[in-house]
Formats: C-alpha cells, structure tokens, sequence
C-alpha cells in the first residue's frame, strides 16, 4: 500500500509537469491497465478496487499539492533549467514504452503509420500553442473551466499526451497552477468537474483502444510523447546557463540507464 501511495505522488506531479503525462507514469509502475479495470469495473468489487485506489488516488492528491507550489517557483526562478530537466524525463520514458509493447506484440512496419501521424500531431500543437492567444484570468467562465477540465482528462488518461500542454494550449495553464497552490476554488472546481466527467470518457475509449489495438496505441502514445517535447524546448543559450540546462536535461535519462 506504501508503495502505491508513493507512486500516487509521482503521478500526481505528472499531472502538473509541463510535458509529462500522468498516464505514462502509471504505465512504468505497470499500474495503468489495473487503474483502468479498477476505476471502471469499481462496483463489481468495491473493497477490491477501494483498497488498490485509495494510496493511488490520495497519493496523488498530495503530489498536486505539493509539487504545485514548488514548480511555481522553479519556473519563475530557474526557467531554462526547469524546462530542460522535463525534457529529458520525457525522453527517458520513451524506451521503457517501446520496451513495453514489445512484449505483448511483435513490431510490424505499419505500426510507425501511428507514431508518425501521433507526432505530426504533437508538432502541430507547438504551432497551436505559439498561435493561441493567453486569455486573461478574468475572463474565464464556468463553462469554459469545465471544458478545460474534460480536455485535461485526456493527459490524464491517455498515456503520452500531457495534460498541462492542453491547458496551455487552452491557456489556462498559469491560472491553474497558481489556484492549486492556493486552493482557489471558483477555478479548481469546474476544472474538477470536467475532469471528472472526462476522465469517465476516455477512460472507456482508451481500454477499447488497449483491448483491440494494443500495438498501434501504443505507438501512437510514443508519438505523441515525442511530439509533446518541443512545446517545452528550452531556448539554449551558448553559455554557462545553457550548458548547465543541458546537464539538467541528461538527468532523464542517467536515471534510466541506471535503472537497468
């Protein structure tokens, strides 16, 4: 229980990372397809999924909490390094993944039709995400928060695709990150909501997806992944401070090799 309560936290810090998706995380712990089976099927055993959902689930609570305040101020004071630290994290996932549906599928040529369509899309959303005008914190409404809610479920659900880079996308991502750290709950609740509601959604589709096209999923999540990483690309500078950033940006993935 210990355990699947420390990996909650992280998960919960995956919710709130620029570019790294809570989903994919769960896929490491190799938590995510009983997440699925638990969430969904929660009434046919109660105390079952009760017990494997509540460290999860409250881990990740206060992984939001506590992660929340402290990104807050690493990227105000450390910006480039922040960034760079992300984007070696995501890239240190991408090999545990291929590793991952290995496994299960042998690898077939057309499989890199999904990844290449995932990640024209994840390109796409750089272009989306330097056009997207940032909305003022005033201007938002319920209705607009509970959509924004519904879209960051599918970071959460869907592994590889980050929820933070659609609320940035949908430019509420600021707004957001400063109400979690105070618990500012006119914009925290309809957030909720939507994510609620959301994640009910995609939760369905994605198993549907698992069950029937586990492959080609899969490989759409990596290319999602690997799209994602240049909506946070750090802008290297050619001194100390970026070759510094490029260090914090090898973490990722010292961490994996060691991890082997």
């Amino acid at each position: 229980m210990f355990s699947n309560f420390f990996k909650g936290i992280l998960i919960g810090a995956g919710a709130i990372l620029p570019g790294i998706s809570s989903g994919v995380l769960c896929v490491i712990f190799g938590l995510y397809e009983n997440l699925l089976n638990s969430v969904l099927g929660f009434f046919k055993n109660i105390k079952k999924n009760f017990k494997f959902l509540f460290p999860i689930c409250s881990g990740g609570l206060l992984g939001v909490l506590i992660f929340s305040k402290l990104l807050n101020y690493m990227l105000y004071a450390y910006p480039l390094q922040t960034k760079s630290t992300f984007v070696g994290l995501i890239l240190s996932t991408v090999p545990s993944l291929i590793k991952d549906v290995n496994k299960k599928e042998k690898f077939r040529l057309h499989y890199l039709f999904y990844l290449i369509a995932a990640l024209i899309l994840g390109l796409l959303s750089v272009f989306l995400e330097k056009k997207v005008p940032v909305i003022s914190g005033t201007s938002y409404n319920y209705f607009y928060l509970l959509f924004c809610g519904f879209m960051m479920s599918v970071g959460i659900i869907v592994p590889g695709v980050s929820s933070t880079i659609i609320l940035m996308l949908l430019g509420v991502y600021s707004s957001y990150l400063t109400s979690v750290s105070s618990l500012y709950m006119p914009i925290l609740i309809p957030i909720a909501i939507g994510l609620v509601l959301g994640s009910l959604v995609f939760m369905r589709v994605t198993k549907y997806c698992l069950d029937h096209f586990y492959a080609e999923t899969f490989y759409t999540i990596i290319g999602f992944t690997l799209g994602s990483i240049l909506v946070i690309w750090p802008d290297f500078t050619p001194d100390l401070s970026g070759v510094f950033s490029f260090l914090c940006m090898m973490i990722g993935p010292i961490f994996a090799i060691m991890k082997k």
